[in-house]
Order: structure tokens, then sequence, then C-alpha cells
């Protein structure tokens, strides 16, 4: 398979990852829990870290390192639904690292977003630069407000496998 090919490919599962982890989120933010779309938004974000690894190595970059931590993040995720069924505690354990695990996707994306588009790469030719720094400063303010909002409003039975 062509590199083109696999970052089409990588592309997509990433955009599928983030826009079914808003679809959770919205889910929990209106005290509903979305079973379907949990399991594909799980799924996707781990593969989306997973097929990340697999590009070139040109030197650590924040994309790998989101992968690394978005991994441990989403096996305690994964832990908190699947292991401990989001019994007592584990239900915030589950949503809390959920977010961070979209966050992180979505930090990836903003970053890819100013490296590949002319008129932003022209703003933060670094991603050093204000613009950059702002996008990101309001990107984890608009996703710390949500998580805590989530955590608040998410009340779900446990689940029974």
């Amino acid at each position: 398979m062509g590199l083109a090919i696999f970052t089409l490919i990588h592309i997509l599962i990433s955009l599928a990852g983030i826009v079914s982890g808003l679809v959770v989120l919205g889910g929990w933010l209106a005290g509903k829990h979305y079973r379907g779309w949990t399991a594909f938004f799980l799924v996707t974000t781990v593969m989306t870290s997973v097929t990340g690894f697999f590009f070139p190595f040109r030197g650590f970059t924040p994309a790998y390192g989101a992968g690394v931590i978005s991994l441990f993040i989403l096996a305690a995720a994964i832990f908190a639904l699947y292991v401990r069924r989001l019994s007592g505690g584990w239900s915030r354990v589950y949503v809390i690292n959920a977010v961070i695990a979209l966050y992180l996707n979505f930090f990836v994306l903003v970053a890819q977003l100013f490296q590949k588009t002319p008129a932003l790469k022209e703003l933060a030719p670094t991603q050093s630069e204000p613009p950059f720094a702002i996008s990101q400063g309001i990107v984890l303010l608009l996703f710390v407000a949500l998580g805590i909002a989530a955590v608040r409003q998410f009340r779900v039975e446990p689940v029974k496998v």
C-alpha cells in the first residue's frame, strides 16, 4: 500500500473517531449512553493511535506523543467500561479518559490543520507562534469544560454483558 493511500485511510479513521467521539460526548451531556457509538469511538480511536505509528519516523512529534498517551488512556477507559462495567467510580474514570482521548485526537487534528493548510501554516509556520498556541488553548479549555459537564451529566447503569 502506498503512503498516500495509507495516509488517507489513517485520516478517515481519525475523522471517524473524532465524529463518533463527539456523538458520544453529546450523548453524555444529554444524559444518554450510546453503546454502539461508544464501541465505534473506542475502536476507531485506538486504530488512529496504532496506525499513526506506521508512518515513516522522522523524530519524535506531538502526534507520536499523543498516540502513546492516548493508548494508555484508552486502555483505562476500555477497562472501566468493559471490565469494571462502570461500577462505582469507574464511570468517572471512563468518561474522563474517553474525553482526554478525544481531546488528544482533536489536538493532533488542529496541529495537522496548521501544518497542512496554507493559510494556517502562514500564520504559524513552526507551530510555536501565538495563533497556534491560542487555537490549542481554546480547544483545551473547551474540552476541559465539556469534560467537567460530561462527568456531571453521565448517569448510566453499570454495563451488563
